[in-house]
């Protein structure tokens, strides 16, 4: 069998293309069947995500062009437009293509962990519509195996790069386990909605959702069991918050220093982590001066990202030097499945010849013989039964002068030189 992946990502397409190429999860049930079902595979797993869609398939013969073809078909895009963009992978650059997405070497951000979770999703689908087999089942296992020994070994994903997943992280570094602390967003964008995945993530207590649009404010609120307000009711809830993390587009400072000053002395002087990613800034940097307020802005976070961007491209490096190994395990592995026919062969002739053989030196002492002149007539046959083909093959090869199979011999049985 063959092994195949077929993709476009974010390197390689617009979103336009990719937005086209989507499965959504209805259609990658059927689209799973539907390539089985054609005959264009015998096993399939599909990953389906805003950055990339990918195929993975083992091909009894080569049906590229015809997958290919049907991919174009199916999502109704033109094939010329489509070959643009499409990579495809076969055998251990397979293998190597999908050991880096699922340890988030391949992804927008560098070590991403949210990849292999939709891995591992889309890998259940598959076996779930039962279209995997041996291979894509050994592949995508080793796959899980080869991202927890890089998360393990290297630091790929110990170092925060986003701005949303930095502030969390400092959070986490000022108050430790966050179970017990509120957080107040303020904004509801992208940037405020990925912060609140994170704390909640983070097993965060309780969060309140402050937005102009009190509808949206509820909407991201109610996604987290979180508590939605207007941006006028900060001031009555600020004292409430532990970590403030603030993203909106109001041209003036939301909060000011004497309202910080005020939630301080009403939380008696416990500490406040306040995140200000907002340009221009929603908190008064004066704030910044007060006792028992840590204030962060974008601009203190990206250096923290630019410098936790480093870190991870050198644990890239060694991340990449544990996927070279494990692909040539699973290489090792796959290339093992070739003579598997073979042994079970060997075995069988072996197994056939020491069943006869015992079955006359049983009767050997049925009939009175010694057990001693059964166990030799048994051993002395039984190895000249084993012998002899092969010795046979090896005086017709050095007849021949295939030497490489007299080599190939001494390697096998592990045999001393001559000398």
């Amino acid at each position: 069998m063959q092994l195949f992946a077929f993709g476009l990502n974010h390197t390689t397409a617009p979103v336009e293309i990719r937005e086209q190429v989507n499965f959504t999860p209805a259609r990658l049930r059927h689209a799973l069947h539907d390539l089985i079902e054609r005959d264009l595979a015998q096993e399939v797993v599909i990953i389906s995500t805003c950055n990339r869609s990918e195929l993975y398939c083992g091909l009894g013969c080569d049906t590229r062009p015809a997958i290919i073809n049907w991919l174009s078909h199916y999502h109704n895009v033109p094939s010329q437009s489509l070959q643009a963009h499409l990579y495809t992978y076969q055998q251990t650059e397979a293998v190597r293509h999908l050991l880096r997405v699922a340890c988030g070497l391949n992804s927008m951000i560098l070590g991403e962990p949210q990849i292999l979770g939709q891995i591992k999703s889309a890998y259940n689908t598959a076996c779930e519509e039962g279209t995997t087999d041996r291979l894509l089942n050994k592949l995508f296992q080793h796959s899980f195996s080869v991202a927890k020994q890089v998360r393990t070994d290297t630091a790929i994903g110990s170092s925060p790069v986003s701005v949303a997943f930095a502030a969390v992280r400092l959070a986490q570094q000022i108050f430790g386990d966050l179970s017990g602390n509120t957080a107040l967003l303020i904004g509801a964008g992208e940037t405020i909605e990925l912060a609140a995945r994170h704390l909640h993530e983070s097993r965060l207590k309780r969060m309140i959702v402050a937005n102009r649009t009190i509808e949206r404010a509820r909407q991201l609120a109610k996604e987290f069991s979180g508590y939605a307000i207007t941006l006028e009711e900060i001031p009555v809830h600020l004292a409430e918050a532990d970590v403030v993390i603030s993203s909106t587009a109001s041209p003036l400072p939301i909060l000011t220093q004497a309202e910080v000053k005020q939630a301080i002395k009403l939380r008696k002087h416990r500490p406040m982590f306040m995140v200000d990613i907002a340009v221009p800034r929603d908190i008064d940097p004066t704030v910044g001066k007060l006792e028992d307020v840590y204030l962060y802005s974008v601009d203190d976070l990206n250096e923290v990202i630019q410098e936790n961007l480093r870190s991870r491209e050198q644990a890239a490096l060694k991340a990449e030097e544990i996927i070279n190994t494990q692909v040539t395990h699973f290489m090792g592995w796959w290339n093992s499945l070739d003579v598997v026919g073979t042994i079970c062969l060997m075995r069988d002739q072996a197994q056939e010849a020491r069943h006869k053989l015992a079955s006359k030196a049983k009767r050997m002492i049925d009939n009175e013989k010694s057990p001693y002149d059964a166990i030799d007539y048994l051993a002395h046959t039984l190895t000249n039964t084993l012998m002899h083909e092969p010795c046979v093959q090896l005086r017709q090869a050095s007849y021949d002068g295939r030497e490489e199979l007299v080599i190939a011999a001494r390697q096998l049985f592990k045999l001393p030189d001559d000398n």
